[in-house]
C-alpha cells in the first residue's frame, strides 16, 4: 500500500491512464495491468483523448473507433475500464479539467494520474500543474532517457518499478500499412477488428 501524508483516502482508488490509444496495444495493457495488480489502485481507467480539431492527422482514427478498440481490449477485465469523458468536454481538454470533472462526478473515489517519467521535462508548462501536484496522486512509470528529477520530493509523486515497454503505436500502424503480421502486438479481438475495418492501411 502507498501511504503518504496530505491526501485523504476514500472509496475506490482509481488510476487514470490518458492517451490517444491509436491503437491500443500490449504495452498499454501491460502497464495498466501492472498498476492494477502491483500498486494499491483498485481500478485503472483508460481516458481516451478526443481528436484535436486544430491538429488534423490522417493517421489518427476518429475517437469513436479508438474508444471501441479500447473497449474490446478490456471488456473481460474487471479492474480495467474505459471512459469517454474527454469527448464531452470543451476542446482542447486539459488534464486538470478532466481530473476536476471526474472528482466532481465520482466524489466517492480517489484519483491518481498514471504517467511516464518523460512528462516531467515539460510538466511545468501544464495548465494548473501545481494544483495537480497538490490535490492528486501521480503514479509514475519509468521511460528510457528520463527521470522524475525535482518532482521526486513531492509527497504525492510515486515512482513504481513497472516494466519499460518500448512499443510504439506509430510502429504498429506502419506495420499494418506494410501488411506485416502485427497479431502479437495487441489483443486478438483488437487486431481482428482493425483488419476487418481496414484501419491504418493507407
Amino acid at each position: 500500500m502507498v501511504k503518504k501524508p496530505g491526501l485523504s483516502e476514500k472509496g475506490k482508488k482509481v488510476g487514470l491512464l490518458f492517451g490517444s490509444f491509436n491503437p491500443i496495444h500490449s504495452g498499454h495493457l501491460i502497464l495498466a495491468n501492472y498498476m492494477a495488480e502491483f500498486t494499491d489502485l483498485d481500478e485503472v481507467w483508460f481516458v481516451v483523448s478526443p481528436q484535436n480539431p486544430l491538429k488534423e492527422k490522417s493517421s489518427l482514427l476518429p475517437e469513436i473507433h479508438r474508444l471501441a478498440l479500447v473497449r474490446l481490449a478490456v471488456e473481460d477485465q474487471l479492474r480495467l475500464k474505459v471512459t469517454d469523458i474527454e469527448f464531452k468536454m470543451p476542446k482542447p481538454s486539459y488534464t486538470i479539467d478532466t481530473l476536476t470533472w471526474l472528482s466532481d462526478k465520482y466524489p466517492q473515489n480517489t484519483f491518481a494520474m498514471i504517467c511516464g517519467t518523460d512528462i516531467f521535462t515539460h510538466f511545468h508548462k501544464w495548465k494548473n500543474y501545481r494544483e495537480i501536484l497538490k490535490n492528486y496522486w501521480i503514479y509514475v512509470y519509468p521511460r528510457t532517457g528520463s527521470k522524475i528529477g525535482k518532482y521526486s520530493g513531492y509527497p504525492h509523486v510515486v515512482l513504481f518499478d513497472a516494466p519499460v515497454m518500448e512499443i510504439s503505436a506509430s510502429f504498429i500502424r506502419k506495420g499494418i500499412r506494410e501488411k506485416k503480421n502485427m497479431a502479437f502486438w495487441m489483443p486478438e479481438k483488437v487486431y481482428q477488428y482493425i483488419l476487418e475495418m481496414h484501419f491504418y492501411e493507407k
